[in-house]
């Protein structure tokens, strides 16, 4: 690997390593327990391995997300990257940034956190966004740039002292990790959001690589692919060592989310000053994540529409800010059940773009196994936002992989296959 790889792939893991993304492995080694190891395993299938081939697959394409989106149709194109957009911005990505930053540097000062506090915190942090994101200039790359390597340093000295320190045997694994750990890993890895975020950082890396003069097809790809390894291995490490914090302080207390394990870990380990300090770099980190979030979003909704970006920036800007005042584990509740729906789509899309030529890239064949997967996927989605659809249940519960949550996989392939068929019959037809 040369220089250019190592700098791009460190690049992507800034890009990735967003402070948000550090609240689940800690409360994922909470859960799981003595499942721990199989529990991290599948969380990084998702969290970590689906990103990476989800960049890749953005070198197969010339512009963006969009394009790849497009060989099912262009209006699914259009909802699909819309849809990604808005999560990892105003819904769901920017609030949760911004409430974690709070829950860092707030929560474990104030002798009783409320409402009222994360209003304060939340309208400084989102107008200090908006005005920035007006106007982003290469400082906040520069800040971003320089945040990363202090974060990550901050971390593992944080996992380090975890491992001195934090001695507490293994709970058991709650229920949810009592029979297939592994898989409810798989899942709880949606959340990270990083395999849908991938189809917009994707573009970015294929123009680092361009920018410095690759141009071969083949090239291309093996040149993100390593990128993208230098970037996995990054991520496996630092979310196995937090997630290993979360198991091993389980038993010392309760805990409400990850960002109140990764704290009473910091106090442990460091004292106040390190909880204040940590705190501060995971809000700064927070910051500019977010201002980026802003930009990107505002910058493809313009494109998209025609409205000016300064209004849009408000728009998502607005939008984040109210959701955010709800609070860190509502923004993860309401989260789960759209990100269920999103992410098997997301994974379908990527894997037909590995095997574009082995069907000779049909429509029909990204059409049909997107539909019968998209069928699937809103059934788990509904399910985890709460409604009740015992018949269909009944019926669903056939298919093989359902009790894993991954019902999905066989009608995806099936639809594959009947798409494959049914060209082939028609131009055979004609």
């Amino acid at each position: 690997m040369n220089k250019d790889t190592f700098t791009i792939g460190f690049m992507l893991f800034a890009l990735f390593f967003g402070a948000g993304n550090l609240i689940y492995p800690p409360t994922l080694g909470m859960e799981s327990g003595t499942s721990y190891w199989a529990a991290i395993f599948g969380f990084v299938i998702t969290g970590v391995g689906l990103p990476i081939l989800g960049v890749t697959a953005i070198s197969y394409v010339q512009n963006d997300a969009r394009e790849l989106a497009d060989r099912v149709h262009p209006a699914f194109g259009l909802i699909f990257t819309s849809v990604v957009y808005l999560a990892i911005a105003p819904f769901f990505g920017i609030p949760r940034a911004a409430t974690v930053g709070y829950e860092m540097s707030v929560v474990p000062f104030a002798k009783e956190p409320s409402s009222l506090s994360l209003f304060i915190f939340t309208t400084i942090f989102f107008l200090l966004v908006y005005l920035i994101s007006l106007n982003p200039s290469k400082m906040v790359n520069q800040i971003g740039q320089l945040l990363t390597p202090i974060l990550l340093l901050a971390i593992v000295a944080l996992s380090i002292g975890g491992f001195i320190l934090i001695k507490n045997p293994l709970g058991p694994p709650a229920e949810k990790y009592q029979e297939s750990p592994f898989f409810t890993g798989f899942v709880e890895g949606y959340l990270t959001m990083d395999a849908i975020a991938a189809v917009a950082f994707g573009i970015i890396v294929v123009n680092a690589f361009k920018e410095r003069g690759m141009t071969n097809h083949q090239e291309l790809f093996r040149s993100t692919l390593k990128a993208g390894l230098i970037t996995g291995i990054g991520l496996f490490l630092v979310y196995a060592s937090i997630g290993w914090i979360g198991a091993s302080i389980s038993s010392a207390g309760t805990y409400t989310n990850g960002g109140d394990i990764l704290s009473s870990a910091a106090r442990i380990v460091f004292g106040d000053f390190g909880v204040l300090l940590l705190g501060i770099i995971v809000t700064l980190a927070c910051f500019t994540t977010s201002v980026g979030l802003v930009v990107a979003a505002g910058q493809f909704f313009t494109k998209v529409t025609k409205i000016p970006y300064k209004w849009l920036a408000l728009v998502i800007t607005a939008g984040s800010y109210l959701i955010a005042n709800q609070g860190l584990n509502t923004i993860i509740k309401f989260s789960i059940p759209v990100l269920t729906f999103i992410y098997p789509i997301a994974i379908v899309l990527i894997a037909l773009t590995f095997m574009h030529r082995l069907f000779g890239g049909r429509t029909a064949v990204y059409r049909w196994a997107i539909l019968f997967t998209a069928m699937i996927s809103l059934y788990d989605g509904l399910i985890a936002f709460g409604f009740k659809l015992d018949n269909l249940t009944t019926f669903l519960a056939m298919l093989p992989f359902f009790e894993i949550g991954l019902g999905w996989l066989i009608p995806a392939i099936a639809g594959g296959l009947l798409g494959f068929s049914v060209q082939r019959f028609v131009r055979n037809d004609a």
